[in-house]
C-alpha cells in the first residue's frame, strides 16, 4: 500500500460498519483507530464534513435501499473531484495520488 507512509491515525463514530477495526489496523500494519464520545461530532470534523457533503447528494432520511452502486459511485466521483479550500482548492483524489508517487 504506497499510500499507508501518509495514513497515521483514523478516527471514527461507534457505528457498526467499524465493527472490524482491529482488522483495519492490522492491514495498515497498526495505524491506530480512534473513536469519537457519541455526540461529540468535534471530534471528527473530516468525517462531520464528508457527512456534509455526501447530504448534498442524499437528504438525510432516505431510504438506502433505493440508492443503487452505480448512484453511489458517481456521488463519490463528483466528491472526490470537488477542490478543496483546505488543499489549496486541489482536489482530494489529486492530493491523495500527489502523495502515493
Amino acid at each position: 500500500m504506497p499510500y499507508r507512509k501518509n495514513v497515521l491515525t483514523i478516527t471514527t463514530d461507534n457505528g457498526l460498519e467499524f465493527a472490524r477495526h482491529e482488522d483495519l489496523s492490522k492491514m495498515l500494519k497498526g495505524v491506530p483507530v480512534f473513536f469519537a464520545d457519541p455526540y461529540a461530532s468535534w471530534q471528527k470534523g473530516a468525517v462531520e464534513h464528508a457527512n456534509k457533503l455526501v447530504r448534498q447528494y442524499i437528504p438525510k432520511g432516505s431510504d438506502f435501499n433505493d440508492i443503487t452502486p452505480d448512484s453511489v459511485k458517481q456521488i463519490q466521483y463528483k466528491i472526490n473531484r470537488r477542490p478543496r479550500e483546505k488543499l489549496n482548492f486541489d482536489s482530494p483524489k489529486n492530493r491523495f495520488f500527489k502523495l502515493c508517487n
